[in-house]
């Protein structure tokens, strides 16, 4: 492979918008047969060199070789003809169609007079399914009725049916189960068995290591360097992506829990959550750890009355209290950051400082008017208390990188001054900068005497930040760690172990 011919060789690629350089003499190479990992912080310049792969964005400078030829693509259309193909995060399919429509957009097979031969489509579909070990997708299913994992799976063949041989896949795991990640990493596997060419993009660098040949990391628009896998360790690649070691990623602190601040007693929601019971104190932070479907999210939602509890029992400070929506969450001091951001903790068309003011709109407001004053300084303030990167407090916020995104719905619900936090995956999608920042917020935040419930599906995070694990497991919290006791082997023991198992036992 390292003798090969790259399918795809970029060198020196400079690529510059109005006021921004995004691309600095940027080099890269993907091989047949290899996964080259592609690293780098929001706003490294990943997304622009993809474009360029994929003929979205035409290079300024440097020169493009597809089979060791100079290529200049037009359009995306040209890339796909020369067989490369991207998948990104926000899969392209059309919900109404089914997966043989959609896999055969625009060049399926026709009939001598002219009409799509939709019999062959299906048949081809079902080959190109079969090719990749996919046996549970029906062709005619429609796309819109699958899981978020099978229409990636969509997508993949899509690509395939274009006879691509360089394929680029942005963030594939972000909103995968388990199980689908499991699924998506075999198809990988096999893909290079066949000899495509896989550039890799992802922020968990432990699939960086599961998957990759080689990674390549970006800086600020520039190379930064390439290495094989095997020869880096991941203190290096983050180095390499910061400019500088991180060190306190997993800040360390003294733990002082105070008195219990919040407490529940064998909460239940139908269908999701059963007798679940936890309690939180001042000053610590509390892993909430589980696989998806174990009932966290609902629990947290449960907690924060999004879905308030069917039967149990919720005590703040010692007195029993009734949640029944958001509001009466707040007026207890309670703050609830969701796992999707973009669709429950932000309003993305609009600004920041109006993103930052709306769980406190009621005290900036003057005889029914909003004090954009008041609203103003509360943006300027928490731009600069949290190191939210944006050209003014006036860029909106769908415009601004993840980990800046998530950065603006904490200083939503901080500005509420809340006793006890709710982080819902905190730093699912963001880059190892902004999760060391957001870290950092949450130990400053605990040392303050604030209570955290942290969710994460990363065992690293769950261990590295929690002064308490607990794990739950079909609706049910079922295991407790304190710090010294908890490890990645229990804590995954604790959340796999089957009901009959535990009734065995």
């Amino acid at each position: 492979m390292a003798d090969a011919v790259p399918l795809l060789r970029l060198d020196g690629i400079v690529k510059s918008f109005p006021g921004v350089r995004a691309l600095r003499g940027v080099s890269f190479d993907v091989r047949p047969g290899e996964v080259h990992a592609l690293l780098g912080e929001n706003g490294a310049g990943k997304s622009t060199l993809i474009k360029v792969m994929s003929g979205v964005h035409r290079p300024d400078e440097g020169r493009m070789e597809v089979d060791g030829r100079s290529v200049d693509f037009g359009s995306p259309q040209e890339a796909q003809a020369a067989g490369i193909a991207a998948i990104y995060q926000e899969l392209l399919l059309f919900p109404e169609l089914s997966v043989a429509e959609n896999v055969f957009m625009g060049h399926a097979p026709r009939l001598s007079w002219g009409g799509i031969d939709w019999e062959q489509t299906r048949a081809r579909t079902a080959e190109i399914l079969q090719s990749l070990d996919i046996h549970d997708l029906d062709p005619d299913a429609p796309v819109g009725a699958l899981s978020v994992g099978n229409r990636q799976r969509v997508e993949i063949a899509k690509a395939l049916s274009m006879n691509a041989r360089v394929l680029i896949m942005d963030e594939p795991t972000a909103a995968l189960t388990e199980a689908d990640v499991a699924r998506l990493f075999g198809i990988v596997r096999r893909l290079r068995e066949r000899g495509v060419g896989i550039i890799y993009i992802s922020h968990r660098l432990v699939e960086i290591f599961d998957l990759a040949d080689r990674v390549t990391v970006l800086r600020d628009g520039e190379y930064v360097g390439t290495h094989a896998v095997k020869d880096v360790t991941e203190p290096q690649l983050i180095s390499m992506m910061v400019g500088r070691t991180i060190d306190q990623l997993y800040p360390h602190r003294t733990a002082n829990p105070g008195k219990v601040v919040l407490e529940a007693r064998n909460v239940a929601y139908p269908g999701t959550v059963e007798e679940a019971s936890l309690t939180l104190r001042a000053g610590e932070i509390v892993g909430l750890a589980g696989l998806v479907g174990s009932g966290r999210s609902e629990l947290a939602q449960i907690l924060f009355g999004v879905t308030p509890a069917s039967a149990g029992q919720i005590l703040v400070d010692g007195q029993p209290v009734t949640i029944k929506s958001p509001s009466d969450a707040k007026r207890l001091g309670i703050a609830y950051v969701p796992e999707d951001r973009g669709t429950q903790g932000l309003i993305r068309p609009m600004r920041i400082r109006h993103n930052v003011s709306l769980a406190v709109l009621k005290e900036l407001a003057r005889f029914f008017f909003i004090d954009r004053g008041r609203e103003q300084e509360l943006a300027r303030r928490d731009i600069e208390r949290f190191k939210i990167r944006a050209s003014s407090m006036d860029q909106v916020v769908g415009k601004l990188s993840g980990g800046n995104q998530q950065k603006v719905v904490l200083a939503k619900w901080l500005a509420t001054r809340p006793r006890i936090l709710i982080l819902d995956e905190p730093t699912r999608g963001i880059d190892v900068g902004a999760k060391a920042e957001i870290h950092k917020i949450m130990s400053e935040l605990a040392a303050q005497g604030m209570a955290v419930l942290m969710i994460s599906s990363e065992l690293p995070e769950v261990l590295g930040m929690s002064d308490r694990v607990l794990v739950m497991r079909e609706g049910r919290i079922v295991a407790g760690f304190d710090r010294v006791e908890a490890t990645q082997e229990r804590i995954a023991a604790a959340m796999m172990r089957s009901a009959q198992q535990e009734r065995a036992a």
